[in-house]
């Protein structure tokens, strides 16, 4: 919700959030766990594609 909410305050849409459904849910634990040692790499990687698929869903409609 925290990272939705970033979002909207920066004046993008809802967050899509679908792809981290199988593989991309193991990306992001994969993440989290970096960045638990200090490596937020992963994790920007995991929020750039979800605001990507968020911007192409968007540009759909």
């Amino acid at each position: 919700m925290l990272a939705t909410l970033m979002a909207l305050r920066s004046k993008l849409p809802p967050l899509d959030f679908r792809n981290m459904i199988g593989k991309g849910n193991k990306d992001y634990i994969k993440a989290v766990q970096a960045g638990m040692e200090r490596n937020y790499q992963p994790m920007e990687k995991v929020f750039a594609s979800v605001i990507r698929k968020t911007l192409r869903v968007r540009e759909r409609k």
